[in-house]
C-alpha cells in the first residue's frame, strides 16, 4: 500500500480494455448501445471509432480507489465524464490511472485521481474519500 499523507502522489494502475471487455461489460451492465460494439454505427454519430463505456472508465478509476483502500474503506468517489476511450478492433488501449493525496484528517483521506487514455485524460473532477 502507497504512504498515505498529504501531497503523497499514488502509484499509478494500468488498465487494459479491448473490444472483448466492452463486450462482456455490456452483457453485465445491460448497457447494449451499439456505440460501444459497432464501429459503423459509432462513426455514424460522429464518433472516432467504437468507444468504452463511461461507467466502465469510472468503474476502472474506481477499482484504483479500492486497491488503495480496500472496497470497505471507500468513502465517497466521484467523476466526470470528459473524454471518450476509443478503442478501435483488434486493439487494446491502456487506461491509466493514478491519485494524490490532498488531505488527511480524522482518519480519512481525500484522493485526486488522474484517469487517462493515450495521454488525453478521459476523466474530470475525480476524486474519492478513504477511510484509514
Amino acid at each position: 500500500m502507497n504512504k498515505i499523507e498529504t501531497g503523497a502522489e499514488l502509484a499509478s494502475k494500468t488498465f487494459t480494455i479491448n473490444r472483448k471487455l466492452l463486450v462482456a461489460y455490456a452483457n453485465a451492465s445491460g448497457d447494449q448501445n451499439p456505440i460501444h460494439q459497432d464501429e459503423a454505427f459509432a462513426k455514424s454519430v460522429g464518433l472516432p471509432d467504437v468507444i468504452a463505456h463511461g461507467m466502465l472508465t469510472m468503474a476502472l478509476a474506481g477499482k484504483y480507489l479500492s486497491d488503495i483502500a480496500g472496497s470497505q474503506s471507500v468513502i465517497e468517489f466521484s467523476a466526470k465524464f470528459i473524454k471518450p476511450v476509443v478503442v478501435p478492433v483488434d486493439t487494446e488501449v491502456s487506461l491509466i490511472v493514478s491519485g494524490k493525496v490532498t488531505d488527511v484528517a480524522n482518519g480519512f483521506a481525500k484522493i485526486e485521481l488522474l484517469a487517462t487514455c493515450d495521454e488525453t485524460k478521459v476523466l474530470g473532477m475525480a476524486k474519492g474519500v478513504i477511510k484509514l
